[in-house]
């Protein structure tokens, strides 16, 4: 059995995983991924070059006898998420990516494993140095910070590519073929605070919700897993009068496109009400586990004495925040009629900090339907302003892709698959943030799909990548690639 994920096969794409694996390459940190893949090209023979919004463009000719085939672009993104386990020393600016072999699966060891989208640049990797391939004219595009705002798809200009077939490689499970995606924007809001001298005869703890499982905010967002914001402040909302809790900070949250996991805040109260803080963190903690018990059995809610807090917030400004956290839609809004089980309209409510006087909120807010998100966001905009928060942004946005049925590369890698595996393919809209909703409208010609091997939780520590769904993957890139149509 493999001990390593170089020696699995097929060895093409997994030892380009394994490269990736050892260049960091988080989010807006992407420049010695950058330096690596241009080497890499260079040691290889392979024309590249970088674009001005950081995206690398790579070119190969077609094989003999391919030359009058359409042009194909397969897409990958460069970065990755960094989310780590609380207790995982990791650098994820300098450090490479710990990965191991679970059964089935790859895992990395207490971060994010990067798969998405690696397992989709490696495989672009490997076509262009592969000698036993037939395939037309190819292009890789391998864009920059896709997980933070699609930086290099907005970025990209028209022009530099050639290609009619857009094959994006981004998409997570095997069997799948991604016709359409959902277009999103950002929501930001924050709360000026005064900072107000700790009354006499408080203690302090830390306040804290965790072993959630979190993931991603688009894919993940129909599976009824915990949020760990909306609990924190629903725990501070039923429980703070009571107890006479003062906020003096919070840290709920990291990324706008991971569902929280971990939500922190440190609280004053009066000393002699201590024990009652307790058996409320029991309560809720019973409650919290029985409601979420099938999704998130690991859920705990603690209070440990912590050092005394220099400030805390102003009650005003805590009773806002914590009415608005509470108020403001998260999860799915709505479901896609004609498709069940796909998620139409949601709000990921990611992010709550308190910092140099602010509290700043952030969330994602994702539709495939443009009016639907704009309805969206009028709600939450009434929220807050509701709670008189003394800024709020919606900015960021970017288009859907509206799936095509008259798409002839759809009908072809449909026929392909039947062919290959006896069954058809399943024809899906992702309620993510493909990068093709984008990149089509700068290349509105181009005949789109999205594809790629079997992920599970990825933007979470718990991200693995499924070893038997890389082989088929592999397989049906190459068969699809070998039966381009003619121009």
């Amino acid at each position: 059995m493999s001990t390593t994920i170089k020696d699995l096969q097929p060895k093409a794409i997994w030892e380009n995983f394994y490269k990736l694996t050892q260049v960091p390459r988080p989010s807006n940190h992407e420049e010695k991924a950058r330096k690596f893949m241009l080497e890499w090209a260079k040691e290889n023979h392979i024309e590249a070059f970088m674009d001005e919004a950081g995206n690398i463009i790579m070119r190969k000719g077609a094989t003999p006898g391919m030359e009058n085939r359409k042009g194909v672009i397969l897409q990958g993104h460069l970065d990755m998420v960094p989310q780590k386990n609380e207790d995982t020393v990791h650098d994820f600016q300098n450090d490479p990516i710990q990965t191991y072999i679970d059964g089935e699966w790859v895992r990395a060891k207490g971060t994010t494993l990067g798969a998405d989208n690696g397992m989709g640049v490696a495989a672009g990797m490997a076509i262009l140095t592969s000698t036993d391939i037939p395939h037309g004219p190819v292009e890789v595009l391998i864009t920059a910070t896709e997980e933070t705002g699609m930086d290099g798809a907005n970025g990209l200009k028209p022009g530099l590519l050639n290609g009619d077939i857009l094959l994006n490689l981004d998409s997570e499970t095997e069997g799948e073929l991604y016709v359409g995606c959902a277009g999103g924007i950002d929501f930001s809001a924050s709360f000026q605070y005064k900072e107000e001298a700790v009354p006499a005869g408080m203690a302090a703890f830390r306040l804290a919700i965790k072993g959630l499982k979190g993931g991603h905010s688009g894919m993940d967002i129909n599976l009824g897993r915990g949020n760990s914001n909306k609990l924190l402040f629903r725990f501070l909302k039923t429980y703070a009068k009571d107890l006479g809790l003062r906020i003096a900070n919070i840290l709920g949250g990291s990324l706008r496109n991971a569902i929280p996991r971990e939500s922190f805040a440190t609280v004053v109260l009066p000393a002699e009400n201590a024990e009652k803080l307790q058996a409320a963190v029991k309560e809720a903690e019973a409650i919290f586990q029985a409601e979420l018990s099938a999704k998130e059995p690991t859920l705990s809610v603690s209070a440990e004495a912590t050092e005394m807090p220099s400030f805390v917030i102003d009650s005003c400004s805590q009773f806002r925040i914590t009415n608005a956290i509470l108020a403001c839609p998260n999860g799915p809004v709505r479901m896609i009629d004609s498709m069940p089980g796909t998620v139409e309209t949601s709000n990921n409510l990611a992010i709550v900090q308190s910092k140099d006087g602010k509290i700043i909120v952030k969330s994602l807010l994702r539709s495939s339907v443009e009016t639907a998100k704009d309805a969206l966001a009028q709600s939450i905009r009434a929220v807050f302003e509701l709670a008189e928060a003394d800024e709020i942004n919606f900015e960021g946005g970017y288009p859907g892709w509206k799936p095509n049925p008259d798409s002839a590369i759809l009908n072809e890698m449909q026929e392909i698959y039947e062919k290959m595996y006896g069954t058809r393919p399943a024809i899906m809209a992702i309620h993510a943030g493909l990068e093709c909703g984008i990149l089509g409208s700068k290349y509105p010609n181009w005949d789109m799909i999205s594809f790629g091997p079997t992920l599970c939780s990825p933007h979470s520590p718990d991200e693995r990548v499924n070893i038997p769904s890389v082989v088929k993957f592999w397989d049906y890139l190459k068969e699809t690639l070998k039966n381009i149509p003619m121009k």
